[in-house]
């Protein structure tokens, strides 16, 4: 929950400020000379560029919590067995320890998007976020349906 709320703050904060940059970029085309219009499309692509952005990662973090109540309901979530430091943080021996299983399982059944799923979660555990977040795309296009970049 907590997760979620600091998602939808930042979310809400990054909207205020695509307003407001967007607002500047008018005042600048409004100021009608050649400079000025051009820095004032500059300035407006940005916050384009960032609503494009937040809305994409809104659409992934949907899909894969839809994919995680999916998988909560057939009983097929990983269990959470690792070891972590007295700080907290998971332990990076116990994290590869169970990277290696989910791997092994994903390469048994390459198509199976619950597989994928679970290597998402262990490539996360593992602090390795961009491939977690090609895992789970992949689960997610598995699941949909969808064909699967290589």
């Amino acid at each position: 929950m907590r997760a979620k709320i600091t998602y939808c703050v930042t979310a809400a904060v990054l909207v205020v400020y695509f307003v407001l940059v967007g607002s500047r970029g008018v005042l600048l085309i409004e100021h009608g000379t050649a400079l000025t219009v051009t820095f004032g499309v500059a300035v407006l692509v940005l916050p384009l560029i960032g609503v494009w952005f937040l809305w994409k990662t809104t659409q992934f973090v949907a899909r894969a919590n839809r994919l995680a109540a999916e998988l909560d309901a057939e009983g097929g979530l990983p269990v959470d067995t690792l070891v972590r430091t007295a700080g907290g943080r998971i332990d990076r021996d116990s994290a590869d320890a169970v990277f290696a299983e989910r791997r092994a399982e994903t390469e048994d059944s390459p198509d199976d998007w619950r597989c994928w799923f679970r290597l998402a979660v262990a490539y996360h555990d593992a602090r390795d976020t961009p491939r977690a977040r090609r895992a789970m795309q992949r689960a997610i296009a598995l699941r949909d349906g969808k064909p699967v970049r290589v």
